[in-house]
């Protein structure tokens, strides 16, 4: 029986710690691309220096640390705030800990897709320039901070406002979050690919650029011809129809194809992939 007892504790430890490992996971998918992430590093430098403080018995510098930590909590509760309080949102409809399917994300994609689309649509028709952001698992939050943040619900008709000529923010990109449009006017870094055609202008430049930099994927309208392109990965789709624009986004976002290692990659049948 010693075996059984002993082969339960081990059980009752996998378990916990299992457990533990899953709440941390939740917790840095739930501040991943906020601002969050960098505080979370400069508490874990904090915490490195209590160990080196301690370890070489450094008096000063870890009187420092203990009174860091005694107001560490209270500290943590103030910056944390607002990734607090949605974590509690969360965690009252079962969002935190539990996963209720694709059924749900899958809507949501769709819807934010149409809204997406239709106002890509009527720029395109009457050749109004436009650079729309979709952020995936990379964070792109220090792009958006050189923009206006908005956080508000995507709809066609706030997009097509946005970019309007002679507005205030329609010579920016706009950058999208999950179903959210989390700023706009932002600006983004251009790609120093020297292969890319020249006639592309700086809209298109900072599309592709920013896809260098993370996952995320850019959606450009010229102001010259209205075609629609999309840039991921470095690569550049251009002049792609309604149709085709919506199958490519929804291929790129749909949950089941949230794993990079199925996610397609490369050229797309309905566009053309620019190599100049």
């Amino acid at each position: 029986m010693k075996w059984l007892a002993g082969m339960t504790d081990y059980l009752y430890v996998i378990v916990d710690i299992a457990i533990v490992s899953f709440v941390i996971y939740k917790l840095l998918m739930l501040v991943r691309g906020t601002r969050a992430v960098q505080l979370l590093k400069g508490i874990i430098v904090i915490v490195l220096a209590w160990f080196v403080s301690t370890y070489f018995n450094l008096q000063t510098l870890r009187w420092m640390m203990e009174q860091v930590f005694t107001f560490g909590v209270l500290v943590i509760l103030i910056i944390f705030q607002p990734e607090l309080r949605r974590a509690l949102e969360q965690l009252g409809r079962g969002k935190l800990l539990f996963n209720r399917g694709n059924t749900f994300a899958e809507q949501r994609v769709t819807k934010q897709i149409g809204e997406i689309v239709k106002g890509i649509s009527y720029l395109s028709k009457r050749r109004i320039g436009a650079l729309i952001v979709l952020e995936r698992e990379t964070g792109v939050t220090d792009y958006m901070e050189t923009g206006i943040i908005m956080n508000a619900a995507i709809s066609s008709e706030l997009i097509i406002n946005i970019f309007i000529p002679n507005t205030p923010l329609h010579d920016g990109a706009v950058i999208i979050r999950e179903d959210k449009i989390m700023a706009a006017g932002s600006y983004l870094p251009l790609t120093e690919n020297p292969f890319i055609s020249k006639e592309l202008g700086t809209r298109h430049r900072a599309g592709i650029g920013i896809s260098e930099v993370s996952d995320c994927i850019s959606v450009m309208v010229s102001e010259e011809t209205g075609q629609v392109s999309i840039a991921m990965d470095g690569d550049i789709i251009r002049d792609l129809s309604e149709e085709s624009l919506i199958a490519k986004l929804y291929s790129e976002l749909r949950p089941s194809q949230s794993n990079w290692f199925w996610r397609k990659k490369g050229g797309d049948d309905n566009g053309q992939m620019a190599a100049e």
